[in-house]
């Protein structure tokens, strides 16, 4: 038997032979929809008022969007190296796998099927229902579906619907759905530019807001850091999403450039979006209104055009997490599918629809254990802790592997090598453990809850090498 600890050069072919390809249909137009449209969801309409009761003034909100936005795209030129290297299916399970061995795959790819991607694609729809309560049209999701011992509330409900119902584009075909992310992250993109002008040509609104702060807790250098960590956190998250290219890097043509150009591009493209829309809010609100609404972008265009602004807003809020939520489903269903053709998992996660040339069965399974976390949990904030840890902990991991293949494997062509090697890679790599060591802190229970999830695939993993079942 290998040993797990030396890791194993990642291949293309799959180790079984009844498992197809799947097929290379995705144009360098794609790749960059699915990182700047599974990026762009609720965040930015959102965190600001978080970050600024956290550091309390404009200068210091800023610069925690722009740390945040160098750290991801830091991680991003990274994952570049490491996806235009070994373009498969399954992004960072087989660079962890080829690194590090079975066991540290099987645990990625456990941890991203049991518990990440259901409760990311769970906390999104989640996040959808309460969105759209805006409108009255949609108030009664706050109603009760169901009563008794197990009540079910209709936002879970209409959570569910939503998830099978881009579960099923998605069963259709890659290509169909990569279309979709492409129309609609350039909508998405057009409608943001338009609340961005809307604040911009308000009559009232004032540069002096940027001078504009709140008082905060605490005082002195380390309260001052406090408060920074907690708005830097708040970006990593509006940020977080763009990572999920590199699953599907399978079904994407030209790999080696049309990776690193989407995954650093489309940051670049995310961070200016972002910059404008926190910079259109504070032209618009002084920090202490900011601080006042949950729902800072709303209130802006409520401000400058009404109540016909404000649904402007949250019909914008509703797309983008709509398109997140597409992202998030397609790169989730690659990685229990990757395992499965190693060998490492049940063997019918491998199946390729013969028609619509999908990962159907993992596709399938993904939203049922999505449905299942929305019946149990429900809460928005439960699912979105459930995540979190869980995904931190990996980024860290990954990132490292570049040093491996580098020392390990300096053969293999790199048709992308990270600037700033090794420097960004490091980086990178702290700021995830200051991160994966916050989140841990701030949320004991969740992390520990994370924790146990990850390490209840250890003795699955044991199972299926003995048994043998994925072979």
């Amino acid at each position: 038997m290998r040993d797990e600890s030396k890791g194993q050069e990642p291949t293309q072919e799959p180790t079984h032979e009844r498992t197809r390809e799947l097929p290379r249909v995705l144009g360098t137009s794609h790749a960059a929809a699915i990182v700047v449209g599974t990026i762009i969801g609720s965040g930015i309409f959102l965190v600001p008022t978080e970050m600024m009761a956290a550091v309390g003034s404009s200068k210091l909100v800023y610069a925690a969007w722009v740390v945040g936005g160098l750290l991801s795209l830091f991680g991003a030129m990274t994952y570049a190296e490491l996806s235009a290297m070994m373009p498969y299916a399954g992004g960072e399970y087989v660079y962890l796998r080829g690194a590090y061995g079975d066991r540290t795959g099987f645990l990625y790819m456990w941890t991203w099927f049991a518990v990440a991607k259901p409760a990311s694609i769970a906390s999104v729809t989640s996040g959808l229902a309460r969105t759209l309560g805006i409108f009255a049209a949609f108030h009664w999701l706050d109603g009760r579906a169901v009563g008794g011992v197990w009540p079910v509330e209709w936002s879970q409900v209409f959570a569910i619907a939503v998830t099978w119902g881009i579960t099923g584009l998605n069963y259709l075909g890659i290509k169909k759905a990569g279309d979709f992310q492409v129309v609609f992250t350039v909508l998405k993109a057009v409608l943001i530019l338009i609340v961005v002008g809307f604040c911009f040509g308000y009559a009232h609104g004032a540069w002096a807001n940027f001078a504009t702060g709140v008082p905060v807790t605490g005082a002195g250098w380390a309260a001052t850091a406090k408060g920074f960590m907690i708005a830097l956190i708040a970006t990593l998250w509006a940020y977080d999403g763009w990572n999920d290219l590199t699953m599907v890097a399978g079904e994407v043509k030209r790999p080696e450039r049309a990776l690193p150009v989407a995954l650093i591009g489309g940051l670049v493209v995310v961070g200016g979006l972002f910059m404008a829309t926190n910079a259109a809010i504070q032209y618009v609100l002084p920090a202490g209104a900011i601080v006042a609404t949950p729902r800072p972008a709303v209130a802006a265009l409520a401000v400058v055009a009404g109540p016909g602004g404000a649904a402007l807003v949250a019909a914008a809020m509703a797309l983008s997490i709509f398109v997140t939520l597409n992202g998030t489903i397609m790169s989730g269903a690659r990685v229990p599918f990757a395992a499965a053709r190693d060998g490492l998992f049940f063997r019918r996660f491998a199946e390729v629809h013969p028609r619509f040339q999908s990962p159907a069965f993992s596709l399938v399974v993904q939203a049922g254990l999505s449905s299942l976390l929305l019946l149990v949990l429900g809460r928005f904030q439960q699912l979105f802790e459930l995540a979190v840890f869980a995904e931190w902990l990996f980024y860290m991991l990954t990132a490292t592997t570049v040093f491996w293949y580098r020392r390990r494997m300096p053969e293999m062509a790199r048709p992308y090598r990270v600037w700033g090697y090794p420097v960004v890679p490091l980086v990178f790599i702290a700021s995830a453990g200051v991160v994966l060591v916050a989140s841990f802190a701030g949320n004991l229970r969740g992390s520990l809850m994370g924790t146990g999830l990850i390490l209840a695939g250890l003795p699955l993993f044991a199972w299926l090498k003995r048994t043998r079942v994925g072979a």
